[in-house]
């Protein structure tokens, strides 16, 4: 460490830490330095006391962890919060969603990203990968509210070339926005509604300029079995033949990934990944989930998710972190699978490879960006504490975040939010709703028809 004083010093908390083996482990007493929006050392506090600093925290009886990443979610979204409820999925999109969407705004799109930050923020996470339209609003949401993202322009075949062509644009204007917090990405919605050739074509763009992909496939079983009624291969093997597999890929949900996809995911190792939202498949009663040992297995990383809020909720990953620990339990019949550090493991360092940040987020080591929360575990719900893990996972919720960081600035201390100013933003957007939700028109932005 350098003489001079560092940006921040978190002195007096437990931090959590990856070993050179990637397992989850916690220094008591420890300070986390910052310099330079990055972290410096993980070191005691005695030591941290004698340093300078232009900032500093006491996090007694706090842990100190990676912030959070929503792998998968369509932010602005909130604004359909609860609108859509007690549906299938056929209706939920026929009949509620694509209606309301084909009413959306760049206004509505700006005020729901704006809502959704503030909600995450609070919840601990520091960065989400958002799918949607309209994205150069999200854009500069993100920009202003300090937060780090991974975005992509949502498009449908049915568009026509522009709907790709949009996509490619507004992955080049934004990467490496908001002093670099923004990456992006090249954003079909999804095999069953985009053709073989606009895929073909969009692999081929994300290959000629280093993009990569971020898509919806095999989300339930039905598209599954309707892909290969239809056309004889599964939504996974659609991604195969049409390169998409060849560039670096983020795939949400794959609760639809059967058996004989798995060598074809293994084929794309260290290209793919995959993001799990548990919530949602309960909410919709789809008979099956992410396949995540499977997965774990093959040595493709699963990051968490909360998918949108109109089909979960919530933009609550704390939520999803417990919900994948205990379905993966139900699912594979197996009690010690996922345990409590697997499923911190997949809160932070898998899920940042997820997004293609694996080598700067993810943990709290020197060199890495300084995106950390400190979660307060003094209440009655989180003691005693005999297994920390297990009471982060299973105990701590995400009210229990008290400070949330990026790059080393504070965007919420003391649960105050600070880079958004939220009444105002719920009374805007409570004046537009009647507006969007109209569904008189009788139009969709799509059909789904899998």
């Amino acid at each position: 460490m350098t003489e001079s004083a560092a940006d921040l010093i978190i002195t007096g908390c437990t931090v959590l830490v990856h070993d050179d083996q990637e397992r989850i482990g916690f220094r008591e007493d420890a300070a986390v330095v910052v310099r330079g929006g990055v972290v410096e050392a993980v070191t005691t506090a005695v030591d941290a006391a004698v340093l300078a600093a232009a900032e500093r925290i006491d996090a007694r009886g706090q842990v100190a962890m990676p912030g959070l990443i929503n792998c998968h979610t369509h932010a602005p979204m909130v604004a359909l919060r609860g609108a859509a409820e007690d549906l299938p999925t056929e209706e939920w999109f026929n009949d509620v969603v694509w209606p309301v969407e084909s009413n959306l705004t760049e206004k509505d799109v700006e005020l729901g990203a704006r809502l959704a930050c503030a909600e995450m923020i609070r919840a601990g996470v520091t960065c989400f990968a958002d799918h949607y339209f309209a994205m150069d609003a999200v854009a500069a949401v993100v920009e202003e509210c300090g937060m780090r993202a991974h975005l992509g322009e949502a498009y449908f075949s049915s568009q026509g070339p522009q709907g790709r062509e949009r996509s490619l644009e507004f992955a080049l204007r934004n990467r490496g926005g908001g002093d670099g917090r923004i990456t992006t990405a090249l954003a079909p919605h999804a095999p069953y509604t985009v053709d073989d050739a606009d895929l073909a074509a969009t692999a081929e763009l994300a290959r000629e300029h280093g993009l990569p992909v971020h898509l919806h496939a095999a989300e339930n079983r039905d598209q599954t079995e309707v892909s290969l009624r239809r056309h004889g291969v599964t939504p996974i093997e659609v991604l195969e033949r049409t390169g998409i597999l060849d560039t670096d890929v983020l795939i949400a949900h794959g609760t639809g990934i059967v058996e004989g996809d798995l060598p074809v995911l293994e084929r794309a190792r260290g290209r793919v990944s995959v993001a799990t939202a548990p919530r949602g498949y309960l909410r919709f009663a789809w008979p099956t989930t992410t396949p995540v040992r499977a997965l774990y297995d093959l040595g493709i990383p699963v990051g968490l998710a909360t998918d949108g809020a109109a089909s979960n909720n919530s933009l609550d990953v704390w939520e999803s972190m417990a919900l994948t620990a205990l379905v993966q339990k139900s699912s594979t019949g197996d009690p010690r699978w996922l345990t409590s550090r697997q499923a911190l493991h997949h809160a932070t360092l898998q899920s940042a490879r997820a997004i293609g940040r694996g080598d700067v987020l993810g943990t709290l080591a020197p060199g890495r960006r300084a995106d950390i929360v400190l979660v307060d575990l003094t209440g009655p719900h989180t003691q005693p504490v005999h297994d920390l893990a297990a009471t982060l996972v299973h105990s701590a919720r995400s009210s229990d975040v008290r400070t949330t960081i990026v790059d080393g600035r504070v965007l919420m201390r003391d649960r105050e939010l600070l880079t958004v100013d939220v009444p105002p933003v719920v009374r805007e957007l409570g004046e537009r709703l009647p507006a969007l939700l109209d569904r008189g028109h009788g139009r969709r932005i799509q059909d789904y028809k899998t």
